[in-house]
């Protein structure tokens, strides 16, 4: 049954509607949840999870209308929403659900629909402690997910967020240590000497940086955009190596250049393949066969830390980026499927804890090898088969 919300924030939202789904996570995902939170001393003995989801219009809904949301949504409107607590997407963003639904709703006729989002309903029979669920991280990313306490607070989805001026670092006025301080408070991740350059190059310019400079900066330093440690110079036993990571994953195509038609340059690599005989249009807009050299796209995309610190959402992304860079290459560039693979220290089972499998000393912000590789091929498979590019095989 639908809950019929007010206004949210200075937007155009009139009415905002909470709609029950169906049952959200498989048993073998349940019982996972239940293992985490027994861990952490919370009742979990009859868990349930369910889909809500989130509709904003920009006035009242009619009957038609209504009925087209739910059928897009696969659900009926005869039940309610059950008492629990409820992991969204992160307040203040807009999930990739999100945009993917709210497209095909409009396409399937939906009038006056301003947003669209999906949540999970954790219902556990009782009253749980919801500061100890928040803090155990067992219902939620933190990353990527708030936790609400309950429906009520769904519409905060919706919330129009008051623009912020742009903020200047006063490195003029206190030195390097104002921007040691921004890069401390804003999590730019700058090195030591990526300040030190900034500061050379904003005090040429006789000026202070902004954050979205310093942001920008932060993000394409990045290992994720920069890949440093596989470009930078390594020294073993005291010598310097004359060539990079990088340097020597080119060393394959340099030793066998044939039948490479683009590599280290486009967004994915081409070699030459077979001559095929396909029907395409002509300029006279009529279907002809064709015969020409159909040549095979292959892509690779890193996401370490994506998926390092949000093992499921990161290794989705990381099979998106992969889509994304096939079809930019060139005309004709088209992604048909993909694979996923995954290269993790020991996984230390609890229950199967083996000799040589030692503490790892890993910064709590990342995710163990175990959480990994339950999460992390679910999130790649996933995204890869909804996109139509079907997830056919991996290695780990």
């Amino acid at each position: 049954m639908a809950q019929s919300g007010q206004p949210v924030g200075e937007s155009a939202i009139a009415s905002v509607h909470v709609i029950a789904g169906k049952p959200a996570l498989a048993e073998f995902e349940l019982e996972r949840l239940r293992g985490g939170l027994a861990g952490a001393g919370i009742d979990v003995a009859s868990l349930v999870a369910r889909e809500v989801f989130v509709a904003a219009f920009a006035e009242t809904p009619d009957a038609d209308t209504w009925q087209r949301l739910l059928a897009v949504l696969g659900v009926r409107d005869d039940d309610n929403v059950p008492e629990g607590v409820i992991a969204i997407p992160r307040l203040g963003t807009v999930s990739p659900w999100s945009t993917k639904s709210e497209d095909i709703a409009h396409n399937s006729g939906l009038v006056g629909l301003m947003r669209l989002e999906r949540g999970v309903v954790f219902s556990f029979g009782s009253t749980p402690d919801f500061e100890a669920l928040a803090q155990s991280g067992v219902l939620h990313d933190p990353m990527t997910q708030s936790l609400l306490p309950n429906a009520e607070r769904l519409p905060r989805l919706f919330d129009t967020l008051a623009r912020r001026g742009l903020r200047r670092v006063p490195l003029a006025k206190e030195g390097v240590s104002a921007l040691q301080a921004a890069n401390r408070d804003w999590g730019l991740a700058l090195a030591d000497e990526e300040i030190e350059y900034l500061a050379e190059q904003y005090r040429a310019l006789d000026r202070d940086p902004t954050d979205v400079e310093l942001m920008m900066f932060g993000q394409i330093n990045s290992e994720h955009c920069r890949h440093k440690i596989f470009n930078a110079a390594f020294v073993i036993d005291g010598e310097a190596r004359a060539k990079s990571l990088f340097d020597m994953i080119r060393d394959s195509h340099r030793a066998a250049p044939d039948g490479v038609l683009s590599a280290y340059r486009d967004n994915a690599a081409v070699i030459a393949g077979p001559t095929a005989t396909r029907q395409l249009v002509d300029g006279e807009r009529v279907y002809r066969r064709v015969e020409e050299p159909v040549h095979l796209l292959m892509k690779v995309e890193t996401h370490n830390h994506p998926t390092a610190i949000a093992p499921n959402p990161g290794a989705a992304t990381g099979a998106g980026g992969e889509i994304r860079d096939e079809a930019a290459t060139g005309r004709g560039g088209r992604p048909k499927a993909g694979l996923c693979g995954f290269s993790v220290s020991d996984l230390r089972l609890p229950d199967d804890l083996q000799p040589w499998e030692v503490d790892d000393g890993r910064p709590a912000r990342i995710a163990t090898p175990l959480e990994i590789m339950l999460e992390g091929p679910i999130g790649a498979a996933r995204y890869n088969n909804e996109f139509g590019r079907p997830n056919l095989a991996g290695y780990f």
